[in-house]
Protein backbone atom coordinates (compact mmCIF):
# COMPACT_ATOMS: atom_id res chain seq x y z
CA UNK A 1 0.00 0.00 0.00
CA UNK A 2 1.21 2.98 -1.33
CA UNK A 3 2.31 5.69 1.80
CA UNK A 4 1.33 9.52 2.12
CA UNK A 5 4.56 10.26 3.62
CA UNK A 6 6.60 11.74 0.82
CA UNK A 7 10.01 10.56 -0.61
CA UNK A 8 12.32 12.83 0.37
CA UNK A 9 15.35 13.63 -1.98
CA UNK A 10 18.76 15.46 -1.24
CA UNK A 11 20.03 17.61 -3.70
CA UNK A 12 18.48 19.24 -6.73
CA UNK A 13 20.67 17.75 -9.66
CA UNK A 14 19.81 16.14 -12.99
CA UNK A 15 19.58 12.76 -11.32
CA UNK A 16 17.21 13.92 -8.35
CA UNK A 17 15.53 16.18 -10.85
CA UNK A 18 14.24 13.42 -12.98
CA UNK A 19 13.96 11.10 -10.54
CA UNK A 20 10.86 13.81 -9.03
CA UNK A 21 9.46 13.69 -12.36
CA UNK A 22 8.82 10.10 -12.15
CA UNK A 23 7.24 10.22 -8.37
CA UNK A 24 5.19 13.19 -9.87
CA UNK A 25 3.87 11.62 -12.66
CA UNK A 26 3.33 8.66 -10.70
CA UNK A 27 1.43 10.64 -8.14
CA UNK A 28 3.70 9.61 -5.50
CA UNK A 29 4.05 12.52 -2.61
CA UNK A 30 8.12 14.11 -2.90
CA UNK A 31 10.17 16.88 -1.38
CA UNK A 32 13.81 18.26 -2.97
CA UNK A 33 16.21 19.65 -0.45
CA UNK A 34 18.72 21.91 -2.14
CA UNK A 35 21.24 23.48 -0.10
CA UNK A 36 21.64 26.41 -2.64
CA UNK A 37 19.26 29.05 -2.53
CA UNK A 38 18.44 28.67 -6.55
CA UNK A 39 19.14 27.05 -9.75
CA UNK A 40 20.80 30.20 -10.44
CA UNK A 41 23.20 30.15 -7.58
CA UNK A 42 26.48 29.31 -8.89
CA UNK A 43 28.13 27.78 -12.13
CA UNK A 44 26.05 24.95 -14.14
CA UNK A 45 28.70 23.78 -15.58
CA UNK A 46 29.93 22.40 -19.20
CA UNK A 47 27.55 21.00 -21.98
CA UNK A 48 26.60 17.08 -21.91
CA UNK A 49 26.69 14.45 -24.30
CA UNK A 50 24.13 12.37 -24.36
CA UNK A 51 24.05 8.10 -25.33
CA UNK A 52 21.56 6.33 -26.29
CA UNK A 53 21.10 4.80 -22.82
CA UNK A 54 20.69 7.69 -21.20
CA UNK A 55 18.32 9.25 -23.95
CA UNK A 56 16.35 6.44 -23.61
CA UNK A 57 16.14 6.68 -19.54
CA UNK A 58 15.28 10.38 -20.19
CA UNK A 59 12.23 9.15 -22.56
CA UNK A 60 10.90 6.49 -20.25
CA UNK A 61 10.50 8.64 -17.19
CA UNK A 62 9.25 12.38 -19.06
CA UNK A 63 5.42 12.80 -20.22
CA UNK A 64 5.45 13.34 -23.98
CA UNK A 65 5.06 17.48 -23.53
CA UNK A 66 7.90 17.17 -21.34
CA UNK A 67 9.69 15.34 -23.62
CA UNK A 68 9.53 17.39 -26.23
CA UNK A 69 10.38 20.27 -24.48
CA UNK A 70 13.87 18.64 -23.56
CA UNK A 71 14.53 17.03 -26.84
CA UNK A 72 14.29 20.48 -28.74
CA UNK A 73 16.57 22.01 -26.08
CA UNK A 74 19.29 19.44 -27.36
CA UNK A 75 21.92 20.08 -29.53
CA UNK A 76 22.29 17.73 -32.88
CA UNK A 77 25.85 17.79 -33.84
CA UNK A 78 25.76 16.00 -37.87
CA UNK A 79 27.95 13.16 -38.68
CA UNK A 80 31.14 15.29 -39.30
CA UNK A 81 32.75 13.24 -36.32
CA UNK A 82 35.28 14.03 -34.26
CA UNK A 83 38.49 16.27 -34.83
CA UNK A 84 41.77 16.73 -32.78
CA UNK A 85 44.01 19.56 -33.67
CA UNK A 86 47.30 21.01 -32.31
CA UNK A 87 46.30 24.23 -30.04
CA UNK A 88 49.35 26.40 -30.76
CA UNK A 89 50.07 25.50 -34.34
CA UNK A 90 46.08 24.54 -35.61
CA UNK A 91 47.63 21.36 -37.13
CA UNK A 92 44.78 18.87 -36.95
CA UNK A 93 46.28 15.43 -35.58
CA UNK A 94 42.96 13.70 -35.66
CA UNK A 95 39.94 12.93 -37.36
CA UNK A 96 37.75 9.90 -36.73
CA UNK A 97 34.34 8.96 -36.83
CA UNK A 98 33.55 6.36 -33.92
CA UNK A 99 30.39 5.13 -33.68
CA UNK A 100 30.50 5.75 -29.75
CA UNK A 101 30.27 9.69 -30.22
CA UNK A 102 26.38 9.25 -32.21
CA UNK A 103 23.32 8.74 -30.54
CA UNK A 104 19.67 9.10 -32.11
CA UNK A 105 19.34 9.37 -35.75
CA UNK A 106 23.51 9.23 -36.20
CA UNK A 107 23.69 13.00 -34.68
CA UNK A 108 25.90 13.75 -31.12
CA UNK A 109 23.36 15.11 -29.05
CA UNK A 110 24.17 17.26 -26.21
CA UNK A 111 21.92 19.65 -23.32
CA UNK A 112 23.78 22.45 -21.53
CA UNK A 113 23.68 21.66 -17.21
CA UNK A 114 21.44 23.92 -16.69
CA UNK A 115 18.95 23.43 -19.66
CA UNK A 116 18.45 19.74 -18.34
CA UNK A 117 18.01 21.05 -15.02
CA UNK A 118 15.29 23.61 -15.81
CA UNK A 119 13.20 20.63 -17.86
CA UNK A 120 13.18 18.72 -15.29
CA UNK A 121 12.25 20.83 -12.81
CA UNK A 122 9.03 21.59 -14.27
CA UNK A 123 6.09 20.81 -12.38
CA UNK A 124 8.15 20.11 -9.29
CA UNK A 125 8.84 23.39 -8.21
CA UNK A 126 6.53 23.86 -5.21
CA UNK A 127 8.09 20.18 -4.05
CA UNK A 128 11.58 22.01 -3.80
CA UNK A 129 12.98 23.79 -0.28
CA UNK A 130 16.16 26.19 -1.08
CA UNK A 131 18.67 26.78 1.50
CA UNK A 132 18.56 23.08 3.09
CA UNK A 133 22.04 21.34 3.06
CA UNK A 134 21.39 17.64 4.06
CA UNK A 135 24.28 16.64 6.43
CA UNK A 136 22.65 13.36 7.05
CA UNK A 137 19.22 11.47 8.30
CA UNK A 138 17.89 9.24 10.85
CA UNK A 139 15.51 6.38 10.48
CA UNK A 140 12.39 6.74 12.61
CA UNK A 141 10.05 3.66 13.63
CA UNK A 142 8.29 3.53 10.15
CA UNK A 143 10.15 6.47 8.13
CA UNK A 144 13.13 8.82 7.70
CA UNK A 145 13.94 12.41 8.58
CA UNK A 146 16.65 14.01 6.59
CA UNK A 147 18.84 16.27 9.11
CA UNK A 148 20.14 19.77 7.46
CA UNK A 149 22.88 22.01 8.49
CA UNK A 150 21.60 23.87 11.02
CA UNK A 151 20.17 21.24 12.63
CA UNK A 152 16.87 21.04 11.94
CA UNK A 153 14.91 18.05 10.84
CA UNK A 154 12.94 17.69 7.86
CA UNK A 155 9.14 16.18 7.79
CA UNK A 156 9.12 12.71 8.00
CA UNK A 157 9.36 10.52 5.17
CA UNK A 158 9.02 7.39 3.97
CA UNK A 159 12.63 7.20 2.03
CA UNK A 160 15.33 9.14 1.31
CA UNK A 161 17.22 9.39 -1.77
CA UNK A 162 20.77 11.02 -1.55
CA UNK A 163 21.66 12.54 -4.45
CA UNK A 164 23.61 15.57 -4.15
CA UNK A 165 26.61 14.69 -5.49
CA UNK A 166 30.25 13.49 -4.71
CA UNK A 167 30.18 15.58 -0.87
CA UNK A 168 26.64 13.82 -0.38
CA UNK A 169 26.73 12.71 3.90
CA UNK A 170 23.60 10.74 3.42
CA UNK A 171 26.03 8.37 0.99
CA UNK A 172 29.05 8.67 3.79
CA UNK A 173 26.29 7.53 6.47
CA UNK A 174 24.75 5.03 4.53
CA UNK A 175 27.72 2.98 3.40
CA UNK A 176 29.95 3.51 6.65
CA UNK A 177 32.31 5.67 4.51
CA UNK A 178 32.57 2.61 2.18
CA UNK A 179 31.77 4.96 -0.71
CA UNK A 180 34.31 7.34 -1.99
CA UNK A 181 35.12 10.20 -3.89
CA UNK A 182 38.92 10.58 -4.88
CA UNK A 183 41.01 13.49 -5.85
CA UNK A 184 42.89 12.22 -9.21
CA UNK A 185 45.01 16.14 -8.98
CA UNK A 186 43.90 16.99 -12.37
CA UNK A 187 41.88 20.33 -12.71
CA UNK A 188 39.67 21.94 -15.45
CA UNK A 189 37.98 25.42 -16.33
CA UNK A 190 34.76 25.12 -17.60
CA UNK A 191 33.50 28.88 -19.93
CA UNK A 192 31.55 29.22 -22.47
CA UNK A 193 31.02 32.01 -25.51
CA UNK A 194 28.88 33.29 -28.12
CA UNK A 195 28.25 30.61 -30.55
CA UNK A 196 30.02 33.29 -33.09
CA UNK A 197 33.35 32.17 -31.32
CA UNK A 198 32.93 28.83 -32.24
CA UNK A 199 32.55 29.37 -36.50
CA UNK A 200 36.53 29.39 -36.91
CA UNK A 201 36.11 25.35 -35.97
CA UNK A 202 32.87 24.77 -37.77
CA UNK A 203 30.13 21.70 -36.43
CA UNK A 204 31.78 18.91 -34.90
CA UNK A 205 33.20 17.87 -31.56
CA UNK A 206 36.75 18.86 -31.30
CA UNK A 207 39.84 18.28 -28.74
CA UNK A 208 42.43 21.01 -28.99
CA UNK A 209 45.82 20.28 -27.33
CA UNK A 210 48.44 22.05 -25.77
CA UNK A 211 51.44 19.72 -24.69
CA UNK A 212 54.12 22.56 -24.71
CA UNK A 213 53.54 23.66 -21.56
CA UNK A 214 56.37 22.17 -18.91
CA UNK A 215 53.46 22.48 -15.77
CA UNK A 216 51.73 19.62 -18.01
CA UNK A 217 49.63 19.26 -21.05
CA UNK A 218 46.12 20.65 -21.18
CA UNK A 219 42.85 20.76 -23.81
CA UNK A 220 39.44 21.78 -24.67
CA UNK A 221 36.87 19.68 -25.21
CA UNK A 222 33.83 21.17 -27.12
CA UNK A 223 31.19 19.91 -29.19
CA UNK A 224 29.64 22.18 -31.88
CA UNK A 225 26.04 22.05 -33.34
CA UNK A 226 25.19 23.83 -36.52
CA UNK A 227 22.28 26.59 -37.19
CA UNK A 228 22.95 28.61 -34.00
CA UNK A 229 26.52 29.96 -35.28
CA UNK A 230 25.29 33.30 -36.18
CA UNK A 231 23.43 34.11 -33.31
CA UNK A 232 25.89 35.76 -30.57
CA UNK A 233 22.56 35.89 -28.23
CA UNK A 234 23.26 31.99 -28.09
CA UNK A 235 26.35 30.44 -26.33
CA UNK A 236 28.37 27.00 -26.50
CA UNK A 237 30.54 25.47 -23.96
CA UNK A 238 33.67 23.94 -23.50
CA UNK A 239 35.82 21.69 -21.02
CA UNK A 240 39.41 22.72 -20.27
CA UNK A 241 41.22 19.69 -18.81
CA UNK A 242 44.52 19.51 -17.52
CA UNK A 243 47.16 16.95 -16.02
CA UNK A 244 48.10 17.81 -12.25
CA UNK A 245 50.09 20.86 -11.76
CA UNK A 246 48.37 21.96 -15.14
CA UNK A 247 45.95 24.30 -13.88
CA UNK A 248 46.51 25.68 -10.66
CA UNK A 249 44.22 28.29 -8.81
CA UNK A 250 45.49 30.62 -6.73
CA UNK A 251 45.95 29.35 -3.27
CA UNK A 252 44.37 26.23 -4.31
CA UNK A 253 41.20 27.73 -3.91
CA UNK A 254 38.89 25.93 -6.95
CA UNK A 255 35.54 27.65 -5.27
CA UNK A 256 36.82 30.28 -7.32
CA UNK A 257 34.18 31.46 -10.19
CA UNK A 258 33.38 34.49 -12.92
CA UNK A 259 36.33 36.94 -13.60
CA UNK A 260 39.06 35.66 -11.78
CA UNK A 261 38.51 31.76 -13.34
CA UNK A 262 37.95 33.08 -16.95
CA UNK A 263 41.13 35.82 -16.30
CA UNK A 264 43.58 32.00 -15.39
CA UNK A 265 42.00 29.94 -18.62
CA UNK A 266 42.93 33.25 -21.00
CA UNK A 267 46.76 33.40 -19.32
CA UNK A 268 46.77 29.40 -20.34
CA UNK A 269 45.76 29.46 -23.70
CA UNK A 270 47.56 33.18 -24.81
CA UNK A 271 49.89 30.98 -27.18
CA UNK A 272 47.16 29.48 -28.59
CA UNK A 273 46.54 29.62 -32.48
CA UNK A 274 44.58 32.53 -34.03
CA UNK A 275 41.58 29.96 -34.99
CA UNK A 276 40.91 29.08 -31.40
CA UNK A 277 41.33 32.85 -29.61
CA UNK A 278 37.87 33.45 -29.77
CA UNK A 279 36.59 30.78 -27.33
CA UNK A 280 38.82 32.51 -24.63
CA UNK A 281 38.30 36.25 -26.01
CA UNK A 282 35.30 36.53 -26.10
CA UNK A 283 34.27 34.43 -22.85
CA UNK A 284 31.02 35.01 -20.91
CA UNK A 285 33.30 35.96 -17.88
CA UNK A 286 30.85 35.58 -15.27
CA UNK A 287 30.29 31.49 -16.12
CA UNK A 288 33.67 30.38 -15.86
CA UNK A 289 34.40 28.01 -12.79
CA UNK A 290 37.11 25.90 -11.73
CA UNK A 291 36.14 22.14 -11.05
CA UNK A 292 38.30 19.35 -9.46
CA UNK A 293 38.30 15.84 -11.74
CA UNK A 294 37.48 12.92 -9.29
CA UNK A 295 36.54 9.42 -9.69
CA UNK A 296 34.36 6.95 -6.97
CA UNK A 297 36.75 3.67 -6.39
CA UNK A 298 37.74 2.50 -9.78
CA UNK A 299 37.55 -0.94 -8.82
CA UNK A 300 33.47 -0.78 -8.65
CA UNK A 301 30.56 0.57 -6.64
CA UNK A 302 30.96 -0.97 -3.08
CA UNK A 303 28.75 -3.00 -1.01
CA UNK A 304 26.81 -1.97 1.89
CA UNK A 305 24.57 -3.97 4.58
CA UNK A 306 21.21 -2.51 2.45
CA UNK A 307 18.83 0.06 4.21
CA UNK A 308 15.31 -0.31 2.89
CA UNK A 309 14.50 3.56 3.59
CA UNK A 310 17.18 4.87 2.08
CA UNK A 311 19.66 5.05 -1.16
CA UNK A 312 21.50 6.89 -3.25
CA UNK A 313 22.43 7.97 -6.99
CA UNK A 314 23.83 9.77 -9.55
CA UNK A 315 27.49 11.36 -8.46
CA UNK A 316 26.52 10.10 -4.60
CA UNK A 317 26.92 6.49 -5.43
CA UNK A 318 29.47 6.83 -9.02
CA UNK A 319 31.53 9.77 -9.54
CA UNK A 320 33.53 9.95 -12.54
CA UNK A 321 35.71 11.99 -14.29
CA UNK A 322 34.79 13.66 -17.60
CA UNK A 323 36.30 11.25 -19.68
CA UNK A 324 34.21 9.61 -22.64
CA UNK A 325 30.95 11.80 -21.06
CA UNK A 326 29.33 8.82 -19.17
CA UNK A 327 28.74 10.31 -15.67
CA UNK A 328 25.52 11.94 -16.62
CA UNK A 329 24.01 9.07 -18.49
CA UNK A 330 24.54 6.47 -16.04
CA UNK A 331 22.85 9.17 -13.56
CA UNK A 332 19.50 9.59 -15.40
CA UNK A 333 19.79 5.72 -15.57
CA UNK A 334 19.88 5.79 -11.99
CA UNK A 335 16.83 7.90 -11.94
CA UNK A 336 14.41 5.75 -14.29
CA UNK A 337 15.51 2.66 -13.16
CA UNK A 338 14.54 3.63 -9.32
CA UNK A 339 11.33 5.55 -10.24
CA UNK A 340 10.15 2.84 -12.28
CA UNK A 341 10.42 0.19 -9.25
CA UNK A 342 8.69 3.30 -7.03
CA UNK A 343 5.98 3.21 -9.52
CA UNK A 344 5.37 -0.15 -9.89
CA UNK A 345 5.39 -0.32 -6.05
CA UNK A 346 2.87 2.82 -5.36
CA UNK A 347 5.65 4.52 -3.29
CA UNK A 348 7.66 3.01 -0.83
CA UNK A 349 8.04 -0.70 -0.71
CA UNK A 350 10.66 -3.44 1.16
CA UNK A 351 12.86 -4.76 -1.34
CA UNK A 352 12.62 -1.66 -3.52
CA UNK A 353 16.10 -0.39 -2.69
CA UNK A 354 17.84 -3.77 -2.64
CA UNK A 355 16.69 -4.56 -6.15
CA UNK A 356 17.74 -0.49 -7.25
CA UNK A 357 20.98 -1.20 -5.68
CA UNK A 358 21.74 -4.92 -7.19
CA UNK A 359 20.89 -3.48 -10.49
CA UNK A 360 22.96 0.02 -10.22
CA UNK A 361 25.83 -1.90 -9.07
CA UNK A 362 26.44 -3.63 -12.17
CA UNK A 363 26.52 -0.52 -14.73
CA UNK A 364 27.42 1.81 -12.67
CA UNK A 365 30.86 -0.07 -11.70
CA UNK A 366 31.35 -0.93 -15.50
CA UNK A 367 30.93 2.71 -16.04
CA UNK A 368 33.26 4.24 -13.55
CA UNK A 369 36.25 1.59 -14.14
CA UNK A 370 35.60 2.92 -18.36
CA UNK A 371 35.60 6.57 -17.43
CA UNK A 372 38.57 5.98 -14.51
CA UNK A 373 40.84 3.86 -17.41
CA UNK A 374 40.36 6.63 -20.08
CA UNK A 375 40.66 9.64 -18.10
CA UNK A 376 44.72 8.07 -17.08
CA UNK A 377 45.30 8.35 -20.56
CA UNK A 378 43.15 12.36 -21.00
CA UNK A 379 44.35 13.65 -17.98
CA UNK A 380 46.79 11.00 -15.84
CA UNK A 381 45.93 11.62 -11.94
CA UNK A 382 45.97 7.36 -10.98
CA UNK A 383 43.88 6.45 -7.94
CA UNK A 384 45.98 4.69 -5.50
CA UNK A 385 43.18 3.55 -2.98
CA UNK A 386 45.45 3.58 -0.24
CA UNK A 387 46.81 6.77 -0.70
CA UNK A 388 44.76 9.04 -3.09
CA UNK A 389 43.16 11.84 -1.04
CA UNK A 390 39.80 11.68 -1.00
CA UNK A 391 37.09 14.63 -1.22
Amino acid sequence: MASTKPILISGGGIASLLLAQALRLADIPFKIFERDASFVFRAQGYRLRLSNEGLDAIESVLDAPTWEKFWNKCGKTGGVGFSAFNAVTGEQTEHIVPEGLASRGGKVVGIARGDMRAVFAGGCEDNIEWSRNVTGYELTGDGVRAIFSDGTKSVEGSMLIGGEGIYSKVARQLSGGKLKVYDTGSRGIHGQAPSTAFKGLGEGVFRLMDNTRPEGAIMIITNIRPGDMDDPNIQFGWTMGGRPGAIRAPNDDYSIVGKEAAKIAKDLTQNWHPRFKPLFDEMDEENAAFWKITCSTPSGVPEWPNEPRVTVIGDAVHSMTPAGGIGANTAVRDSALLGRLLREAGGFAPGVTAAYEKEMRIYGSAAVRESYSTAVGQFGGKIDEATTPTV
